[in-house]
């Protein structure tokens, strides 16, 4: 079913193509080809020509549609080809950006995890010089444990 109406079309527009007149030149003269028929100035000037002179005007006319759709085509091809890079550029800078946001939440981890070893230093140090009070112990140990859960978080981020 597919390719009847696809054999329909191409049928179609290969009707249309050729009942619109095209232009060709030939030996400095512009003749006007419609269907089977050429004309000068919209006057009819078939009969007038040689069956030799009305083959190589329409081969003329068949090779410049043909250069026309190779244009065509070439262009397409170069746009498709544009529409490409295009899509492959986005994927690259949005595979930079997702680099960039994993050397940051790396970054952001290992701050988070020096923070965390220096406090735990400074904590033992005070404790072991006894400058801590029971109060303090509770405060120490609430900032310690809410930058164990801040790496947590940024571990699983990782």
């Amino acid at each position: 079913m597919k390719t009847l109406k696809s054999i329909i079309t191409t049928l179609f527009l290969f009707a249309v193509c050729i009942s619109y007149a095209q232009k060709v030149e030939y030996n400095g003269v512009t003749y006007l080809v419609k269907g089977n028929t050429i004309f000068i100035n919209k006057i009819d000037v078939t009969n007038t020509l040689s069956p030799e002179q009305q083959v190589v005007i329409k081969n003329k006319l068949s090779e410049e549609i043909l250069a026309n759709k190779k244009l065509k085509a070439a262009e397409k091809a170069q746009k498709n080809a544009e529409k490409a890079q295009k899509k492959a550029e986005k994927k690259e800078k949005a595979a930079e950006k997702q680099i960039k946001k994993a050397e940051k939440a790396k970054d952001k981890y290992t701050d988070a995890q020096n923070k965390y070893e220096n406090e735990l230093k400074k904590h033992q140090k005070l404790q072991e010089k006894g400058k801590l009070s029971p109060e303090d112990e509770v405060k120490w140990q609430k900032k310690l444990g809410d930058l164990k859960s801040k790496i947590d978080k940024l571990k699983k981020k990782l």
